[in-house]
């Protein structure tokens, strides 16, 4: 199993959500199904409208899960998912990791600058570590 940390350097909320736009759309056109976590719906309904419009030239078919079809990229903010994961893309501040991360293939955990977001990812960073993951961090505010 594998742990990938993508960190930005500042509190970058909106930023934020655009990384996981950008990690989101590779997973769909690498033929992965992802499912994206947060428990706040608030904040993964910004990131369910961000997903149409971040970038112009790109479409990921994405849903909540529930719904009626079996788009690449689904959402979820308390349902679990049945079966595999491809790709769990975590939005998540809890310090623990997603409850379904056992079913992920790879997780994907976007962290920015703001203290109790990077805290929590610390936190999961150690959890994984414990778990046996292999572990992968991104600078993504690296020139």
């Amino acid at each position: 199993m594998r742990a990938d940390f993508y960190v930005l350097a500042p509190p970058a909320p909106e930023e934020r959500l655009r990384l996981a736009c950008r990690v989101a759309e590779k997973a769909y056109l690498a033929g992965q199904s992802a499912l994206v976590w947060h428990r706040d719906r608030a904040e993964l309904e910004r990131f369910d409208a961000l997903l149409w419009t971040f970038a112009g030239s790109s479409f990921v078919p994405h849903e909540w899960l529930g719904g009626a079809g079996e788009a690449p990229v689904r959402l979820s903010c308390g349902e679990a998912p049945g079966g595999a994961i491809g790709v769990l893309i975590n939005l998540d501040t809890a310090p623990e990791p997603p409850p379904w991360a056992g079913q992920a293939e790879r997780i994907a955990e976007i962290i920015d600058g703001e203290p109790a977001r990077r805290e929590a990812g610390r936190a999961r960073f150690r959890i994984y570590r414990g778990l046996g993951y292999e572990l992968q961090t991104h600078n993504m505010s690296a020139p």
